[in-house]
């Protein structure tokens, strides 16, 4: 199996582990130290050896940071978070705070006096490290970037760095030749005046040469650094142990391989010459902008140049999302109909997490295109785990799902030709009121966002109150973004474009992103419906003045018939529910196993037949 059951975390660490960090710090001179989740690359998904917030925390969660002073200890956490937190670390030890509402910038404006904060350079980007310094500049503080990580230093089992091989991602899922993408890339650089750019997103870098790695969980990414220039060879910053004969030939093509542990002087000697640098603010990490600027060069903030048209898919790339998502769509219609002939009390969450797996792996099998990976820990949720966004089921907190009870299920994998994200809420037995209202509320939410059009120029944080609607007219919301970026054979998280109030990037043609509004009752039951989307070409509509853009719906699966109140459905809400049920229906049912396509004809009836 992709995922094991394994707990992560042990609150019972904290405090002797806070305790030796605090006794290191002392002897460096400072009054606290930052701990975020991230990696040199800021990246959201990182190797063992980069998750230093759960091995001081236990706080397991993708998001996150620590500030650890000689008298308190804080977690920040965004509103995904907030029961995940208190469950995984010793709140005798932390206390919380809202990373969105009062981040650790704010928070030591107000409070941190005369403090002199350490941080490790090489762990936030030069944009936050901006933000911190200003924020203690006015409190009379001192940002003070460390030489080392003195969490590092007492933490005597880390593991070492990750050595997954690198392999080539063929032009038939690519769609363009990396000598192509470099070029272009050269060229945004020249455009932006700028001599070379620092690629620090590993993302970024598997997309530009088109190679893949195995580095990082779930996420096909090889860890390291490019250095593209607007005039010269490129400079790829990895280590050779990751690289097979064929790997180095072919990178050898197109760039010069450089060792990892020669980014720093190579940047300085640069630098020296009296070049400018592009680095982007919320990806390049502070270091990059310090070895740069002491050595005589030249950092300015400017956007990574792979990062937006990475983003927009060609059609190579939405022909293997679209092919991935049928497979996809065959294998949880499998796990779906299993589960709806399981009795109460007799599967529990990992259970249905090991089946929904064994699904995907046998349909992988049948359509001979294998399942490379989980695209990130299934999320499976039975009654009140459901409430907590991001939860992860362990032996310790597995839980059987029992008679009316809803199980929220939100999974994806990994294809050669594309990256799956979707979940499904389902009731086991009868639903009540509130819960079939509810899911209704979300279910019109989704519906709102998959029939949006709108022009050029228009941002996630424009739509996002589409999928918020039905909930705000009922007193109800959810504390999430609506919607995620989504890479091809990439992370199943990817920017710049979101459905969020911070999504400030204009959604372009062959964008995917996710569609998963949701409403969360803590203690009792979480309710998230998820497709992903693929942001279609501008077209005219009848009668109007402006072309406008819309969505193309990849993901193929029923929603759970017995949650839906159709009187709360507008007739276009039902007449999209009953094409997406046909559509579901004509492309999954000719590969669906026998017994999942007689369940599939009844998930998917068409509910203005039955009233008619």
């Amino acid at each position: 199996m992709f995922q094991n059951f394994d707990a992560l975390t042990d609150p019972t660490r904290g405090a002797d582990r806070v305790a030796a960090l605090r006794e290191k710090l002392a002897s460096l001179g400072v009054d606290g130290f930052l701990v975020p989740r991230t990696d040199e690359h800021q990246g959201e998904y990182v190797a063992a050896c980069s998750e230093r917030l759960r091995w001081l925390t236990g706080f397991a969660g993708s998001a996150g940071m620590a500030l650890i002073l000689s008298d308190r200890a804080i977690v920040f956490v965004d509103g995904r978070y907030t029961l995940q937190v208190r469950d995984q670390t010793d709140p005798a030890v932390f206390s919380y705070e809202d990373l969105v509402a009062n981040p650790p910038a704010k928070w030591l404006e107000e409070h941190g006096v005369g403090l002199r904060i350490g941080f490790d350079p090489w762990l936030h980007t030069t944009g936050e490290a901006k933000t911190l310094r200003e924020a203690l500049d006015k409190a009379g503080g001192e940002l003070i970037a460390l030489a080392a990580n003195p969490l590092d230093a007492i933490w005597n089992d880390r593991p070492g760095p990750p050595l997954g091989r690198v392999v080539i991602h063929e032009l038939q899922q690519a769609g363009r030749l990396a000598r192509e993408k470099l070029r272009d890339l050269a060229t945004v650089i020249a455009t932006a005046k700028c001599d070379h750019a620092v690629l620090t997103d590993p993302s970024s870098l598997a997309w530009a040469f088109n190679i893949r790695g195995s580095d990082v969980p779930h996420t096909p990414l090889p860890l390291g650094f490019a250095i593209l220039s607007a005039h010269g060879e490129p400079r790829l910053y990895l280590d050779a142990r990751k690289l097979d004969m064929e790997a180095k030939a072919y990178l050898a093509q197109l760039c010069a391989l450089r060792a990892p542990e020669t980014l720093i002087a190579d940047l300085a000697g640069m630098a020296s010459a009296g070049a400018t640098f592009g680095l982007d603010g919320g990806l390049s990490a502070e270091k990059l902008r310090l070895v740069i600027t002491e050595n005589g060069g030249k950092a300015i903030d400017s956007p990574d140049p792979a990062r937006l048209p990475r983003a927009c898919k060609n059609r190579a790339e939405i022909e293997g999302a679209r092919a991935a998502h049928v497979r996809d769509g065959a294998a949880l219609c499998d796990f779906l109909a299993w589960f709806a002939a399981q009795k109460p009390s007799e599967v529990d969450e990992i259970a249905a997490a090991a089946k929904l797996e064994a699904c995907r792996a046998a349909a992988g099998e049948r359509f001979g295109h294998p399942v490379l990976d989980l695209s990130f820990d299934t999320i499976s949720c039975a009654g009140p785990h459901g409430a907590i966004m991001h939860y992860r089921v362990s032996h310790l907190t597995n839980r059987t799902v029992r008679d009316g009870e809803l199980f929220l299920v939100d999974s994806g994998a990994q294809y050669r030709d594309g990256t799956t994200d979707v979940t499904r809420t389902v009731i086991f037995g009868a639903p009540d009121e509130e819960k079939r209202r509810r899911f209704t509320l979300v279910l019109k939410g989704l519906i709102a966002i998959s029939l949006a059009r709108f022009p050029e120029g228009t941002r996630g944080m424009d739509i996002d109150a589409f999928a918020r609607r039905a909930l705000w007219s009922a007193g109800l919301d959810f504390a999430h973004g609506t919607g995620h970026g989504v890479g091809s054979y990439l992370s199943v998280h990817e920017g710049p474009q979101r459905i969020a109030r911070t999504g400030t990037q204009a959604l372009k043609e062959g964008m995917i992103l996710s569609n998963e509004p949701g409403y969360y009752k803590p203690g009792e039951y979480g309710i998230r419906l998820e497709n992903l989307l693929v942001v279609t070409p501008p077209a005219p509509i009848a009668g109007g003045e402006i072309a406008m853009h819309g969505f193309e719906t990849l993901t193929l699966a029923p929603f759970d018939r017995r949650m839906i109140d159709t009187a709360l459905l507008a007739r276009e809400e039902l007449v999209w529910l009953d094409a997406y049920h046909a559509r579901v229906l004509a492309e999954i049912g000719p590969l669906a196993l026998p017994e999942t396509k007689a369940w599939l004809e009844v998930a998917c009836a068409q509910f203005e037949r039955l009233s008619a």
